[in-house]
């Protein structure tokens, strides 16, 4: 939760989006509260200086559960959209602004190392160190934690040499 606050990319849930808001305004408050405190009456100009962080979180969060709805950041730009955003469930599934936050990364488990979790990338082969093709276990004493097999490579065969 709260990666990257201030980027405009990605997707996020309707609690981080809601709870957004809630410390948002919260530390606008307390650091509005204190430039007023400090500048007194006259420095007016200087708490507008509070306001360019908290515009910045806000409209990147709200860009990011626009795009967990399909939808681009301009969006957050009609009337009361942000009451949707709050309430409306996301995409499910992955759509063109990333994996939907909800669902877990698919990962395999390698069954040499119970320890190691490998994840899927794009193109739906899995990470890991190891490369030299499933052998029925003679490289087993090799492998070491942290490093994966390629399950996509063909088999050695031990009678052909």
């Amino acid at each position: 939760m709260f990666k990257n606050p201030f980027s405009f990319d990605g997707r996020i849930r309707r609690l981080e989006f809601g709870l957004s808001h809630i410390i948002g305004t919260f530390g606008l408050m307390i650091f509005g509260g204190i430039l007023s405190a400090i500048a007194g009456r006259n420095g007016g100009g200087i708490i507008v200086i509070a306001y360019i962080p908290y515009l910045w979180f806000i409209w990147a969060q709200a860009a990011k559960r626009c795009h967990d709805l399909g939808n681009s950041g301009w969006w957050q730009l009609i009337p009361f959209y942000s009451l949707w955003l709050l309430f409306a469930d996301g995409q499910s599934g992955e759509n063109e602004y990333g994996p939907n936050p909800k669902e877990p990364i698919q990962s395999v488990v390698d069954p040499y190392t119970p320890e190691g979790l490998y994840e899927k990338d794009k193109n739906d082969a899995y990470t890991g160190g190891y490369d030299g093709g499933y052998d029925g276990g003679h490289n087993a004493q090799e492998h070491k934690v942290g490093q994966g097999i390629n399950l996509t490579k063909p088999p050695i065969n031990e009678t052909e040499e």
